[in-house]
């Protein structure tokens, strides 16, 4: 697991999506897009993210905002899924029904 912090919005240095997106094998969208959605409940600029998830081999990557309650406020929405994630990533299940 890697998680990036800072770099996902929309000034000319915010490079981190092009740089995960230059290395990841697929991409894993519902990670961001759920972080988006429910961070814009809180905070409308949310929006403005641009930030990717993917996979690199048997590596999970996920982008994360640069401010600290940011990013608090998103591993409280994508931290029950990643170990899930993780283990289908490594082949150790092929069953998805959350246990």
């Amino acid at each position: 697991l890697i998680l990036t912090t800072g770099g996902t919005g929309l000034g000319p240095r915010d490079t981190t999506p092009e740089a995960t997106l230059s290395i990841v094998d697929k991409i894993a969208p519902g990670f961001t897009e759920t972080m988006r959605a429910e961070t814009f409940k809180m905070v409308p600029h949310a929006i403005l993210s641009r930030a990717v998830a993917g996979i690199r081999g048997r590596c999970l990557i996920i982008n994360l905002p640069g401010s600290p309650r940011a990013v608090r406020e998103c591993l409280e929405v994508v931290l029950p899924v990643i170990p899930h994630a993780i283990e289908i990533i490594k082949g150790e299940v092929t069953e998805h029904t959350p246990k």
